[in-house]
């Protein structure tokens, strides 16, 4: 069977409900659907400091350090920040932002001004490039969990060697995220990043799991057991509340690693209200 003719069943598998509207002259290669397009400035640091603290070495070793942008939306703006931040640490780096809508690739490119910063059409196929890295934030909500795979499975092929998928979602003003980094072989972790002092419990964090946990956070799945646990020691911790929330979500974060749970990166990341498990730990059985 042709690659063309996979296709073809694979759309007509999806019911009238699921089926994508049939894109315009030009957009046949662009896969996905278009977001909501909204964000604000600065909505996407939390992830932009874990790709500095994580992922410098990983563009600096490649012998063309390309940075793809999935779905910016409206603005372009944190499609810019993230060029800035990571282009002070990786000389030679290259940012292309995005979007499947072809009037907000016109609207930003109209005005851009940063040199390595291009604007393109392109969804989950990544416009045929083949990044090191790719940053798709808030463009998997709208998605069932079954069609959001399907998209893990897209981006992850066209990944440049030794590339990495950092997919997730957060809200408005950046202040709750949870993100997935994926290689060309699957996920390899799950990491949850907030402002300490605007959140209950950690398991506050379950309304941004991504599409492949959401819906798992029940009783007798991994990802329900982590927050259970995470939730335990941050009620352990109460004492240190006068120390302030970071103290507070380090000393749960410690409760977690002596609990045997895979944790991955330093304290410093704790300190930052940052913690990341590995993914056998927490995806669905």
């Amino acid at each position: 069977m042709s690659e063309a003719d996979g296709d073809h069943k694979r759309r007509a598998s999806l019911s009238p409900q699921r089926r994508p509207p049939r894109l315009a002259a030009g957009r046949a290669r662009a896969l996905g659907l278009p977001t909501r397009g909204t964000t604000n400035a600065n909505r996407l640091r939390r992830v932009d400091r874990w790709l500095l603290a994580t992922q410098v070495p990983r563009l600096r070793d490649s012998a063309r350090p390309l940075v793809v942008d999935l779905g910016y939306g409206s603005s372009a703006v944190t499609t810019l920040e993230l060029a800035a931040r990571l282009g002070a640490e990786v000389a030679g780096l290259e940012v292309v932002g995005l979007e499947i809508d072809p009037a907000r690739v016109a609207a930003v490119a109209a005005d851009r001004d940063p040199p390595r910063v291009d604007f393109r059409v392109g969804g989950f196929e990544l416009a045929g490039l083949q990044p090191v890295l790719v940053r798709a934030f808030n463009v998997l909500r709208q998605y069932d969990e079954e069609s959001a795979g399907r998209a893990w499975d897209t981006m992850r092929a066209a990944l440049g060697p030794g590339g990495l998928v950092v997919e997730g979602t957060c809200d408005e003003w950046g202040r709750r995220s949870a993100w997935v980094a994926l290689d060309a072989d699957g996920p390899l972790t799950l990491t949850l990043s907030t402002r300490v002092a605007d959140i209950s419990t950690p398991s506050d964090l379950a309304e941004r799991l991504p599409k492949a946990l959401i819906h798992h956070n029940v009783p007798g799945q991994p990802v329900h057991e982590f927050l259970r646990a995470f939730d335990a020691g941050w009620a352990a911790a109460a004492g240190l509340t006068t120390f302030g929330p970071r103290q507070r979500w380090v000393a749960a974060v410690e409760s977690l690693a002596a609990q045997g749970w895979p944790l991955v990166g330093s304290t410093r990341r704790w300190r930052h209200g940052e913690v990341t498990v590995r993914w056998p730990a927490v995806a669905p059985v």
